[in-house]
């Protein structure tokens, strides 16, 4: 960096403050929006790529969560990863970071899963995914990428090897994710599940439920008793009319 102006310094240590991006990441994304700091915010974060995270970093940060006697990092791991995040396991964030490592199954990345997933998110150490937590919190505030997460927690908080998804378990998660969407309903579904249903969900019950939320609204004025819903959720209906709660 010694060769470049004064002015040009200042920039890629601006960049690289605010993006936490690697010297040569930050070089990359500026000299690729003629050195306009605007424009390399842009390439940057539409290029998630050109944050490579330090490969290296991220094996030694692996072989530090993951299990002594496997390859792969499982409940204790997640529970320090958690700790030095300084994040409850129930926070939601972890989900998200879930979603981004593509992981197959609640409580567990593999070596793939986990360096795959921080060179997407584009950091290579604890501290850069600390930092990178509010933002990762603030998708779930965009509705296409909240629909991605929403769908990919159903396989990945399922038991290995079954179809459906345990009725405690779909209560917890709905809880969770519905928390950040405010459904004024929520208590009254879990309610019930329990009392009248005391089975396993379906996916087909699980995707038709967001349709469900999105589209129809807490005072049922818009329900279609005809429309092509999922029996539970007519059920459902009932129930809330049965009970004067709609």
């Amino acid at each position: 960096m010694h060769k470049l102006g004064r002015g040009s310094r200042d920039k890629v240590q601006q960049f690289m403050a605010i993006t936490g991006a690697s010297e040569k990441a930050a070089l990359q994304a500026l000299k690729a929006s003629d050195w306009h700091l605007e424009g390399a915010f842009d390439v940057f974060y539409s290029q998630p790529q050109i944050a490579v995270a330090n490969t290296r970093h991220l094996e030694e940060l692996y072989n530090r969560y993951k299990e002594p006697d496997a390859d792969m990092i499982m409940v204790e791991g997640i529970s320090q990863i958690c700790n030095d995040l300084q994040v409850d396991p129930q926070d939601i964030v972890m989900l998200v970071i879930s979603w981004h490592m593509k992981a197959s199954t609640m409580c567990e990345f593999t070596r793939q899963e986990f360096i795959g997933g921080l060179q997407s998110i584009g950091v290579d150490s604890i501290e850069k995914l600390q930092a990178k937590l509010p933002s990762l919190r603030a998708e779930l505030k965009d509705d296409q990428k909240f629909h991605e997460i929403y769908n990919f927690a159903f396989a990945w908080a399922r038991e290995k090897g079954q179809k459906s998804l345990a009725l405690e378990t779909a209560i917890g998660m709905w809880q969770l994710l519905f928390a950040e969407r405010s459904w004024p309903l929520i208590d009254y579904w879990c309610q019930f599940l329990q009392v009248r249903h005391n089975k396993a969900i379906s996916r087909d019950t699980w995707a038709q439920l967001l349709e469900f939320v999105k589209t129809i609204d807490p005072q049922l004025t818009n329900y279609d008793e005809e429309g092509a819903w999922p029996y539970l959720i007519d059920e459902f209906v009932d129930y809330l009319k049965e009970n004067g709660l709609a």
